[in-house]
């Protein structure tokens, strides 16, 4: 009688793991292209972005932003089949995943309670966690200029010192 109910739980096993069902797929599908645009910023394709200097008390609360500066990327030399252009920026370890900022260095002599917070053109703040607000820029002529703005964020009464960070970013095309 055991030999019967260990062989019936055996095929129980064997033929259960046949009753489960997908939920769903996954397709994946995309493009390469041969060429795309050539990219400047400030200095070949990497950008600098120097900040004003401003006081503490400019961020004295959580929330308060100074020093909007804007930079560009410029895109130069596209292929006529690209019609827009996005930059995705690179979630890594200098990005904040909670509020989507940069996140300042934390070195001797770096101020304390303070990002950087990166704008799209129309001032809406990007969150670099999920790229939300990364604008989407047409290609005309070969070219497009993605215009940004970077600024100082409080998380707190912010305490004096220098602030020194960095995103990686890509260019997607559409």
């Amino acid at each position: 009688m055991k030999q019967i109910v260990t062989a019936a739980l055996i095929g129980l096993g064997v033929y259960s793991s046949g009753a489960m069902a997908a939920d769903g797929k996954i397709t994946v599908t995309g493009n390469i292209v041969a060429q795309t645009c050539n990219i400047a910023g400030t200095s070949g394709r990497n950008v600098t972005v120097t900040l004003p200097t401003v006081g503490a008390s400019a961020l004295a609360s959580s929330g308060q932003t100074a020093g909007a500066t804007p930079f560009a990327i410029n895109l130069s030399n596209c292929p006529s089949g690209l019609k827009n252009a996005q930059t995705r920026f690179e979630v890594g370890p200098t990005v904040n995943p909670t509020s989507g900022n940069l996140l300042n260095s934390t070195g001797a002599g770096s101020a304390t309670n303070v990002e950087v917070q990166l704008l799209n053109n129309n001032f809406n703040a990007i969150n670099l966690s999920t790229n939300a607000n990364s604008q989407v820029v047409p290609i005309s002529g070969g070219s497009a200029t993605m215009g940004y703005y970077a600024q100082y964020i409080a998380t707190g009464a912010a305490g004096a010192g220098s602030v020194n960070t960095s995103v990686q970013y890509s260019m997607t095309y559409q």
